[in-house]
């Protein structure tokens, strides 16, 4: 699919380029060069535009309609194709958030490869989630797996298949290890050691704190959920991470958990396919095997 069409046709529709980029979760400037790139090809301006509006010029609203049409185009031949060669074995390529794809997502693939010898070895990529949705928009992998409370978008198909809780943890020499739970406002003066921004993890932690009104005065980024849960075993500080990443450091007792009182703090993983795939019956028996165990969706369809 034409990256820059897509852009092209949800500016338009939202005729303003900041809700077009938070729309596809890309930058601005990202959307800007794709409708000048476009502009440059034809030789010929599709927006006006000035500090008060973006509006469509005549050539930009042919183009706009014809846009459309192309788009509605791949749609079709991309179930056609899937059609075609749904019974082809082919190599996949996954994007996943750190969180599943380091501490979840090898048993998913193991027991997909065991339940049919002949799926090959799919091809894996850790990302944090905004870098996932782009690798998609851009055609780079046929699944990402992301762990953000993104809900919609309008070229991607977004579905929550597992439940996830963040637990804060803190060294077993703390002076709250071993408390069960504790107020939030205790935790205020402490070192808070997060993930980046961009990643599913912080994008909760930080919804949680604005949602808290909490604003701690210490706050460190670092890019690995293996380097947080370290750096706090050593004592530099505290975190907030998937319960699913400290199963072997709890069985160790190397870290022990609190929960905030009356306050937890869930999300789900959710799997995301583009709209326009041409690889929907491939993908389709591994999101099987993610969501076997899954209660919130049933009854899978792939366009048939």
């Amino acid at each position: 699919m034409d990256y820059h069409l897509l852009t092209f046709v949800t500016v338009a529709e939202k005729l303003n380029f900041t809700r077009a980029a938070e729309s596809l979760h890309i930058t601005q400037s990202a959307v800007t060069l794709s409708i000048k790139a476009l502009e440059k090809k034809y030789n010929v301006t599709f927006l006006d535009r000035t500090n008060k509006y973006v509006r469509l010029t005549k050539a930009g609203e042919l183009f706009y309609f014809h846009a459309k049409k192309i788009l509605s185009e791949y749609k079709e031949v991309n179930n056609l194709i899937d059609h075609l060669s749904e019974t082809k074995s082919r190599s996949l390529s996954i994007g996943s958030s750190f969180t599943f794809g380091e501490y979840l997502l090898p048993k998913v693939i193991a027991d997909y490869i065991k339940m049919d010898k002949k799926h090959d070895n799919p091809m894996i990529s850790i990302r944090n989630s905004n870098r996932i949705i782009d690798q998609l928009l851009h055609g780079e992998i046929d699944l990402g797996i992301i762990d953000s409370h993104l809900k919609n978008h309008p070229h991607l198909t977004i579905t929550p298949f597992k439940e996830d809780e963040l637990v804060v943890i803190v060294s077993k020499n703390h002076r709250f290890a071993g408390l069960a739970s504790i107020e939030l406002k205790y935790l205020y003066d402490e070192t808070w050691i997060l993930r980046e921004d961009g990643s599913g993890t912080r994008e909760v932690v930080n919804q949680f704190f604005q949602k808290q009104s909490f604003d701690p005065p210490i706050i460190r980024s670092f890019g690995s959920t293996q380097i947080i849960k370290e750096s706090v075993e050593a004592d530099l500080g505290i975190s907030i991470v998937s319960k699913y990443a400290i199963q072997k450091e709890i069985l160790m007792e190397t870290l022990s958990i609190l929960r905030i009182k009356n306050e937890p703090i869930t999300r789900y993983f959710s799997y995301i396919i583009p709209e326009f795939s041409f690889k929907q019956h491939a993908v389709a028996p591994l999101i099987n095997e993610l969501t076997k165990e899954n209660k919130l969706y049933r009854n899978l369809s792939f366009g048939e």
